[in-house]
């Protein structure tokens, strides 16, 4: 009998449940994958929608950038056009330090084609390691910044500048000042109109590549907006005569240095302001503080005998007084008031007050100020602008300075009819005879053509015509400036002023500043100047010797400059010679004896 094995049937059960089916192993699998998918979903979803613009952030800053877009500063011109600065496209060069470094081997390479030390370069970067963006160089020509960059060295970068140009140079450097490197204005006109000048700069983002280059333009965050430009009321022809004739002075004289003023009398603009030693604002790391100062601005001066016509405006005011009379004994040039000896460099006797004006009389103008008001004579004072800035809105001008009236002492009075006792800028002297040319119109200096300040009757205008009639003895025959301010075929109305420099304890004896203020044409005032020389060392000191034929060969050359016709012209047709207000105003100076101006050396004690 045939007897099959018989299998026990627990064991197959067991087998059977020894482990989960293909299907439950199917289901599992895709299980996981579904929950795999969907994570990377949701996380997808988070970085794409949720938290995008962290993500998106992080991103650009590794790749995107934010750089300045360049604007070029306004162009200054002089009153006919003529640019007097100017910016010109320049390039910097920048880097990253340590993609620089990285490559150390080409350092010596970058160090020769921006000019420095190998190992000055080295240690320059390694202390701006951190940094992200260092500058090599600054300004460079374009020509040679690219040469830099095309030695392809990783890190290093340029960006695009500009940089301010003056053609005029050192001739209308204190006007205009300069800027600074970063081409925003340090002094002059540049600092006054650097908001107006400056403009504004622009932004986009760009994408860089890990060498710092940009690969491409993004987007436009900010527009740039240029400089706008500025017209001034300078004239540059003029200015350029100013500043030959004031530098060949200088040099002749071996004074100390010098200023110029040239003021438009019917607007008040200033035309012409020349100050010297001065200085290139294109190379001013070789310039000094003392060459930079705008002089005629920021120096001030006592006066001299060029305050007289002021104390003539108080008298012919008070109406004690006309250009004929009363007469004034001046006596025998020394006359002595409370100790003190004021005195002439003559003995004139009689002066009537045009006399006074004529021979530049200290006694005279003493004794006619004593006469007079004191609150009067200060108030005069004040209203011509002494003791106050001119508003012309340039930086840093002084006031000057003018004793407050009710503390006068009778001496100080007289002193200061001849100018003694208060300090004035050049400024301020050329405005006061512009605003006796104007007919006692005081205007605002201005350095913008067409801006004219706020004006003010300060005196009659009868008495202002009376003022300039006087002031033309003074460049006719037996007048102080005679002959050195006289001009061919035009009548001059004018005053000097000689004055010791005042030291530590008073005056020295042997230092002097010469002086000249002048209307012309006297007939129909159109200009106003005023000439100091400080320090002359070298021949006379006087004003009348020294500063009066710088104010005579300037004026010559701007009245034609500016076709201002001669004195009564008609006569042109007839023949004969020219006449002005007051003598002869004919094609040679007047022969005469120049009369000095006393340089009393006595001040407020």
């Amino acid at each position: 009998m045939n007897m099959r094995p018989r299998f026990p049937t627990q064991p197959t059960a067991r087998r059977r449940q020894g482990g989960p089916s293909a299907r439950r192993r199917m289901v599992v699998v895709v299980a996981v994958l579904s929950l795999a998918s969907l994570g990377l979903v949701a996380r997808a979803f988070d970085l794409q929608v949720v938290r995008k613009e962290f993500y998106q952030s992080q991103g650009d800053a590794r790749f995107l950038r934010e750089v300045p877009i360049a604007v070029s500063r306004g162009t200054i011109f002089d009153r006919n056009g003529e640019p007097l600065a100017v910016s010109t496209p320049v390039m910097s060069i920048w880097a990253n330090p340590s993609e620089v470094l990285e490559n150390e081997d080409r350092l010596p390479q970058l160090a020769k084609a921006i000019g420095m030390d190998a190992g000055e370069l080295k240690q320059y970067l390694m202390q701006r390691s951190e940094r992200e963006f260092v500058y090599l160089r600054r300004q460079m020509r374009p020509d040679v910044a690219q040469a830099v960059l095309d030695l392809g060295i990783p890190g290093v970068n340029g960006q695009r500048e500009y940089r301010r140009y003056y053609p005029s140079g050192e001739v209308t450097s204190h006007i205009l000042g300069f800027t600074n490197i970063d081409d925003h204005g340090q002094e002059g006109l540049e600092l006054a109109f650097d908001d107006w000048l400056a403009g504004k700069p622009g932004a986009k983002r760009v994408i860089r590549d890990r060498m710092g280059h940009v690969v491409e333009d993004v987007e436009q965050v900010r527009a740039p907006q240029p400089g706008r430009n500025l017209t001034l009321s300078i004239d540059r022809r003029i200015q350029f005569l100013a500043y030959n004739e004031l530098k060949n002075t200088l040099e002749q004289s071996q004074a100390d240095s010098g200023s110029m003023v040239i003021l438009d009398v019917t607007t008040g603009e200033v035309l012409a302001m020349v100050n010297l030693p001065t200085y290139n604002p294109n190379a001013l790391r070789s310039s000094t503080p003392s060459q930079r100062r705008n002089r005629a601005m920021t120096d001030v001066v006592e006066p001299g005998s060029t305050i007289k016509p002021v104390v003539m405006a108080a008298a012919l005011s008070s109406g004690k007084y006309t250009p004929n009379g009363p007469m004034v004994d001046t006596g025998n040039g020394h006359f002595y008031y409370m100790t003190h000896d004021i005195r002439d460099t003559h003995a004139y006797g009689m002066l009537s007050p045009t006399g006074v004006i004529q021979k530049s009389s200290n006694i005279g103008a003493a004794k006619i100020a004593m006469t007079l008001d004191t609150g009067l004579l200060y108030d005069t004072y004040r209203a011509f602008g002494f003791g106050n800035s001119t508003n012309s809105g340039f930086p840093g001008e002084a006031s000057g300075y003018l004793k407050v009236g009710r503390d006068w002492r009778p001496l100080e009075k007289a002193i200061m009819a001849y100018g003694y006792g208060l300090n004035v800028t050049a400024l301020q002297l050329a405005n006061a005879y512009a605003t006796i040319g104007d007919g006692g119109l005081m205007h605002e200096p201005s350095f913008v053509k067409g801006a004219a300040g706020e004006t003010k009757q300060i005196i009659a205008p009868e008495i202002a015509r009376k003022l300039v009639t006087m002031l033309e003895s003074t460049t006719q025959p037996g007048g102080t400036a005679a002959p050195y301010a006289w001009i061919a075929n035009y009548a001059v109305a004018g005053k000097t002023g000689t004055a010791h420099k005042a030291q530590a304890g008073g005056y020295a004896k042997n230092n002097y500043s010469a002086a000249f203020a002048g209307i012309v044409p006297a007939s129909n005032p159109r200009l106003a100047a005023v000439v100091v020389i400080d320090d002359p060392k070298k021949g006379s000191y006087y004003g009348g010797l020294v500063s009066a034929p710088v104010f005579a060969k300037v004026m010559d050359g701007a009245l034609r400059l500016l076709d201002v016709p001669p004195d009564n012209i008609g006569r042109w047709y007839v023949g004969g010679p020219l006449q002005g207000n007051n003598g002869l105003v004919g094609s040679k100076p007047p022969d005469a004896p120049v009369v000095e101006d006393a340089p009393v050396e006595g001040a407020t004690p």
